[in-house]
């Protein structure tokens, strides 16, 4: 892509572009940046440096597009940029991987996703940042797999990255997303606005946010937040696909189509990146649907349940794509199978879901709302 569209679609003034090798233990890095409008280039150097002086390279780089833009920083932030996760590279490689496995939200991610983390842990027994990776695997095994896990354990896990750094946004952001699962609702919100404040950009806190704000009803609040995490993450396919939902039951249809078509291009790139992993396909299923693509939208949800017959997200949202193409007796068949075990999120999804609600009114919902409990 050009510069210019670039900044364009991202609502930036300047661009900073390049590339990262690691060559053996070094790093060698090409960065340049241009001015977001014209396309000029207002700096531009090339870094070889020994991977063990990443976050010294970084903190150059940072200060000298500071000192180009004449940008004047604020103490904290001065604070925030010389801050050194941790001294411990290998630890800070394990940790990047964990983030990138458990932003691909499969079971299996999870489960890879944490054992990075824990491995950050074992190098560095402070990391902060991989206590509360560890805290969101385990949320996500229990909301989405009812994985045998103790939620007291992801309170304490989130509360040692918080006692290790206070001033962490993911901590408070993972805290959040734990006191959630206990339905601890208005200390899980205050734990989300603590951490929207201490980082305005970070994806998982505006993520889990609206999440929490769906299962209680507070739909306006939600679509809001899906919509800022979205425009956070430019390939996170998930916040727009799932505010599908929030948008129809809010009767913004025009929103709703614009979440879906731009949800379902990013789910096809996530695809074609990592066919193995059946998220993309199930929620883009759903995408579909709502713009009526419903030939597509089959072979997507066929295709997520081929991958992982036995992923319980999978069948809910397959579920949601034949209560929507009209097969509502396949659709109830699926919830049936699903929700015996179900926790306590998946069942507030099923009272909330507007994709459900063209089976509300069958001769077999009531089984379904037995269920619930």
């Amino acid at each position: 892509m050009k510069v210019q569209e670039v900044s364009r679609d991202l609502r930036v003034g300047y661009i900073l572009e390049g590339s990262v090798r690691r060559v053996g233990s070094r790093v060698r890095v090409t960065a340049q940046l241009v001015e977001g409008k014209g396309g000029g280039h207002l700096w531009a150097d090339r870094y070889d440096w020994d991977l063990t002086e990443i976050f010294a390279l970084q903190d150059e780089i940072t200060h000298t597009i500071v000192d180009h833009l004449k940008v004047k920083l604020l103490p904290e932030e001065k604070k925030d940029i010389g801050r050194v996760p941790t001294g411990n590279f290998e630890a800070y490689a394990y940790y990047l991987r964990g983030r990138q496995f458990l932003h691909w939200h499969s079971k299996s991610h999870y489960v890879l996703a944490k054992r990075m983390f824990a491995m950050a842990v074992k190098l560095d027994p402070l990391y902060a940042r991989a206590y509360a990776g560890i805290a969101d695997c385990d949320s996500f095994l229990f909301l989405h797999y009812n994985a045998d896990v103790s939620i007291d354990g992801i309170l304490a896990t989130s509360a040692k990255a918080l006692d290790l750094e206070s001033g962490l946004a993911e901590a408070h952001a993972s805290l959040g997303l734990a006191l959630s699962l206990r339905e601890r609702h208005s200390e899980a919100m205050a734990e989300f606005d603590q951490a929207i404040a201490l980082d305005p950009d970070l994806f998982e806190a505006h993520y889990f946010y609206a999440r929490a704000c769906f299962t209680q009803g507070k739909l306006d609040e939600a679509a809001r937040l899906f919509q800022r995490a979205a425009d956070i993450k430019p390939d996170d396919y998930q916040s727009l696909l799932v505010l599908i939902n929030v948008l129809r039951s809010l009767g913004r249809e025009q929103e709703m189509n614009a979440a879906a078509r731009e949800g379902v291009a990013r789910a096809e790139r996530e695809l074609m990146m990592r066919p193995e992993n059946p998220r993309p396909a199930y929620l883009g299923a759903v995408g579909l649907a709502a713009l009526g693509e419903l030939d597509r939208a089959k072979e997507w949800a066929v295709r997520a349940l081929a991958i992982d017959p036995d992923d319980r997200l999978a069948k809910y949202n397959v579920a949601c794509f034949y209560s929507l193409q009209g097969e509502p007796d396949r659709a109830i068949d699926l919830l049936i199978e699903l929700l015996p075990g179900a926790t306590h999120e998946t069942k507030r999804w099923v009272k909330y879901d507007s994709d459900l609600d063209p089976l509300r009114n069958h001769p077999r919902f009531p089984m379904v709302l037995e269920l619930l409990g």
